[in-house]
């Protein structure tokens, strides 16, 4: 092996994203070992810079809640929350889960110039990004299905996946990006308040929540539509389901932010929107949530924050979650609407 190579195969002191993930460029060996268990489709993608056949990608219709990974090394990508139909025949993403963990550089093949996407950590070709995306980052993440494996959300992400905690405080050393740290997996909390458009969009910037999505909750109806719950006859809350990392964000701090972003005095609307689907509601999915959220509420009651005005919150167990309609999810990101929640963060 010539010097070089030696230089290029050692590991470089390690990285981490902003978001507490393990980047540090994996060695050439390490790859190429980690390639030899990709089908033929997928190692050609990844390893040589093909581009798949238009609408043939398997991911390319698929609209499951989750995260998208490297194929070769199992670094998160991309999210559900920020996917779109472009209509190109790839599927597409207006951003990253972490800008970190995307690298770009020039791609003068074919005879122009386009910006080629690439894993930070292993450098698998992922595809290209381009500048007619939709709001707010404006940007279309072109991405080859064979290039990504999907985890739905509610499954366990294998170690690979998951973010590095700092291990240096019992160790003294940090944990290794090709072995994968051992984390507390993901959990989910249901919030009602108002409008879902806003909600959903300032719960996806909580540092530590990995997902949030628009649907109806608490009804008594299976599979409701907008116009179903909009009839105000199905007892569904509109209700943002915000899927996020506890070793990164409490459940207190979502409470918190939650109150922040409404009013939690208003029965059965949320400013101009009026109706027992627009009530304030947190849905609990075990005890320990129902006890700190009662415990919070209280505490806003006595606290002087609301005066005399009594908070209407109501305390439920959690019933099924049903996803809304497309054009509802990322709304205030895809079309710059303003909503009248607050920014908690």
């Amino acid at each position: 092996m010539a010097p070089q190579e030696k230089e290029q195969d050692a590991m470089p002191n390690q990285r981490f994203s902003s978001s507490g993930y393990d980047i540090s460029p994996l060695p050439r060996t390490t790859v190429a070992e980690l390639a030899k268990k990709l089908d033929p489709e997928a190692y050609r993608i990844t390893q040589k810079s093909v581009t798949e056949r238009a609408f043939c990608g398997t991911l390319l219709d698929n609209k499951k809640d989750g995260v998208y990974t490297c194929v070769v090394c199992g670094l998160p990508l991309f999210s559900s929350a920020h996917k779109f139909n472009s209509g190109t025949g790839w599927p597409s993403f207006f951003r990253e889960v972490d800008a970190q963990h995307v690298a770009r550089k020039v791609d003068r093949g074919h005879g122009m110039a386009r910006t080629e996407i690439n894993c930070a950590r292993c450098g698998s070709h992922l595809g290209h990004v381009f500048d007619d995306g939709p709001k707010p980052t404006g940007e279309r993440h072109c991405l080859n299905s064979a290039s990504l494996r999907f985890h739905e959300n509610g499954t366990e992400m294998p170690p690979e996946s998951r973010p590095a905690q700092d291990q240096t405080k019992t160790t003294g050393a940090a944990p290794s990006a090709a072995a994968g740290t051992a984390v507390s997996k993901t959990e989910v909390a249901y919030f009602a308040g108002g409008c879902f458009w806003g909600l959903e969009h300032y719960f996806q910037q909580g540092p530590g929540v990995v997902d949030a999505a628009s649907g109806y909750m608490q009804g008594s109806v299976a599979n409701p539509t907008y116009k179903d719950v909009c009839g105000d006859g199905t007892g569904h809350a509109e209700t943002v389901k915000v899927v996020y990392d506890p070793s990164r964000i409490t459940f207190r701090r979502l409470l918190e932010a939650f109150f922040v972003m409404h009013d939690p005095t208003q029965v059965n609307r949320q400013g101009p929107d009026v109706g027992d689907q627009y009530r304030s509601g947190i849905w609990y999915v075990n005890d320990e949530q129902k006890r700190e959220a009662q415990a919070y509420i209280d505490e806003l009651g006595t606290s002087g924050r609301f005066k005399s005005r009594k908070i209407a919150t109501q305390l439920e167990p959690a019933d099924k979650f049903f996803p809304a309609e497309d054009y509802h999810q990322d709304y205030v990101a895809r079309t710059g609407n303003a909503c009248h929640v607050r920014n908690p963060w």
